[in-house]
C-alpha cells in the first residue's frame, strides 16, 4: 500500500515530516484534515489524534520526528541525516524548551500565569546561541541537515508571532537563516494548499 500522511498545513510538526518526506522522494498519500473537524478514519488510526501520522505497512507513525526518520531512512540524496551527534541535542532543544517558550509566547492569553516577555527572551536566548554556527549558511556547514529541517518550521511559527519585532531583534545569522528557509521552493512545495480530505476522495499523491 502506499503510506497514508494525515497532516495539517500550517502545524509545524506536519511541516517538518512533509519536508523529510518531499526531501526522500518516498511517495505517500496526503490526507489534509482539519484540526476542529477531524474524520473518523484518522481519530481511529492516530493514537494521540494529532498531526502528523502515519499509516505504512509496518504500523502507525504518530511522531513527526520519527516520520522524519522514516522517510530518510528510505532515501537520503540530499545527506540530510550526516551531521554531528550534537544536531539530536539542538532538536530536543527545540522540541522542549523553544516549543514551550514559543506556545508561552504566542498562547499568552491562555497561561496568565506566565510572562510573554520573560517566554519571548528564553526563546531568543536559545536562537542566539546559535548564531555562532550559522555562518555558512546552515547548521552545520554549507546545506541543511535534518536539524535544520526539524528546527525551522518551529523558528518560523516564533518568528510569526511578530514579525517585524523579531527581524529588528534577531541576530544577522539567525535572520538569513529564517528568510532563506522562508524564500525556498523547499517550503512552498510542502505549503501548497489540498482541500481537507473525506473518505471516498481520490488519493492525493505527495511530493
Amino acid at each position: 500500500m502506499t503510506p497514508i500522511l494525515y497532516s495539517f498545513r500550517r502545524c509545524p510538526y506536519a511541516i517538518r515530516a512533509r519536508l523529510a518526506i518531499a526531501s526522500s522522494g518516498v511517495q505517500v498519500e496526503l490526507r489534509e484534515i482539519l484540526l476542529r473537524d477531524k474524520p473518523p478514519a484518522f481519530l481511529d488510526t492516530s493514537p494521540s489524534a494529532t498531526v502528523p501520522c502515519l499509516v505504512t505497512d509496518a504500523g502507525v507513525l504518530d511522531e513527526s520526528f520519527d516520520i522524519m526518520r522514516w522517510a530518510l531512512a528510505q532515501n537520503d540524496p540530499e545527506g540530510l541525516l550526516d551531521m554531528p551527534d550534537d544536531g539530536l541535542d539542538l532538536i530536543k532543544t527545540f522540541d522542549g524548551p523553544f516549543k514551550r517558550a514559543l506556545d508561552l509566547t504566542k498562547y499568552a492569553v491562555r497561561h496568565p500565569d506566565s510572562d510573554p516577555e520573560v517566554t519571548r527572551a528564553d526563546a531568543m536566548a536559545i536562537l542566539s546561541g546559535l548564531e555562532g554556527q550559522l555562518h555558512h549558511g546552515w547548521l552545520y556547514g554549507s546545506r541543511p541537515s535534518l536539524a535544520d529541517l526539524a528546527t525551522l518550521p518551529f523558528l518560523r511559527q516564533f518568528a510569526m508571532i511578530d514579525k517585524p519585532r523579531f527581524d529588528a531583534e534577531a541576530t544577522p545569522h539567525i535572520s538569513a537563516w529564517l528568510e532563506t528557509f522562508l524564500a525556498s521552493d523547499r517550503l512552498a512545495g510542502v505549503m501548497r494548499k489540498h482541500p481537507p480530505w473525506q473518505a471516498g476522495d481520490p488519493p492525493t499523491l505527495f511530493p
